[in-house]
């Protein structure tokens, strides 16, 4: 399996939340204007870091599982900002439950970020009972606590 450099998926990561400035001052929401397809994105390449994450942990490449939640913490901190209310169509899985519940649906991405960053902690201290126990249920106990209040089922 060939590996992305570590610089080329931080990069590509804040490149694909495309934030821009304008006379020095940064805009106000990431993306490319389509909250729809910026999330679905951002959401992607979740997935992806998580896969690769999976794939060094089977290899035995625990350090290098830092970047991959570095990743998804950061990514974490984006997604109310990809939220804006009322931002529905077919397109989208988002629940309407999003913008009922905006406070638990902020705290679900916070969660994320804090799961994300104890995996990246303990990859880089090389804990890898740590490390283990934390992707044992970092599916359900992060990513699930937005996905199951707040995702339509996948078909």
């Amino acid at each position: 399996m060939k590996r992305v450099p570590v610089c080329a998926t931080v990069l590509g990561s804040l490149l694909l939340l495309g934030v821009t400035a304008s006379e020095g001052q940064m805009a106000p929401h990431p993306g490319s204007g389509d909250p729809i397809a910026d999330r679905q994105r951002l959401m992607k390449l979740n997935g992806a870091s998580w896969k690769d994450a999976q794939d060094k942990a089977k290899a035995g490449s625990i350090e290098a599982i830092a970047v991959n939640a570095e990743t998804i913490a950061i990514n974490a901190q984006h997604i109310p900002l990809l939220f804006p209310k009322g931002s529905l169509s077919d397109k989208s899985n988002a629940k309407p439950e999003i913008w009922e519940k905006w406070g638990d649906f902020e705290s679900a991405a916070k969660n994320l970020e804090t799961k994300a960053l104890a995996l990246r902690d303990a990859a880089k201290a090389k804990d890898q009972a740590q490390v283990e126990a934390l992707m044992k249920d970092f599916g359900r106990q992060a990513c699930g606590t937005c996905h199951q209040p707040f995702r339509k089922p996948l078909q």
